[in-house]
């Protein structure tokens, strides 16, 4: 039996003084032109943390991150084998630099929460940035007190 291939998604955020901002990438038509998050499989021997950080490289150019959060969302789809995705959450810095891939990717966007699940197309996509969302805003409810 083949185990499944597992990927990761890395939803990058920035925290501006009143809003967090999430990016997001629009696939290129060739790849099928829609909106998403850091998405890439991980290689032979790799970590999920070495994957994401490769990944965020290859298709952002971003290596500086200011914290990860870890087990924002996990689910698994055929493509056409079984895949197991997990998603995390990226803070970085708030000047950081986007140079897109563009042989996967046309445009980038930053986006307030609403625009950003607007944008997003597929469903655990949309469910894990509630999810990360959520945390986000809890832990700065938290802060205040």
């Amino acid at each position: 039996m083949k185990l499944p291939q597992q990927a990761i998604e890395a939803i990058l955020f920035k925290k501006l003084d009143k809003e967090i901002q999430y990016l997001l990438l629009k696939r290129t038509p060739e790849t099928g032109g829609f909106w998403q998050p850091i998405t890439g499989g991980l290689e032979e021997g790799e970590t999920k943390i070495q994957a994401l950080k490769r990944e965020m490289g290859e298709e952002t150019g971003i290596k500086n991150v200011i914290r990860i959060i870890r087990d924002v969302h996990r689910f698994e789809f055929f493509d056409p084998h079984l895949i197991k995705e997990y998603a995390f959450g990226v803070q970085i810095p708030v000047n950081e630099e986007v140079v897109l891939n563009m042989k996967e990717h046309s445009e980038y966007k930053w986006c307030n929460f609403h625009e950003a699940l607007r944008l997003l197309l597929w469903k655990e996509n949309k469910e894990a940035l509630r999810k990360l969302h959520e945390t986000l805003i809890s832990q700065t409810k938290s802060q205040r007190k």
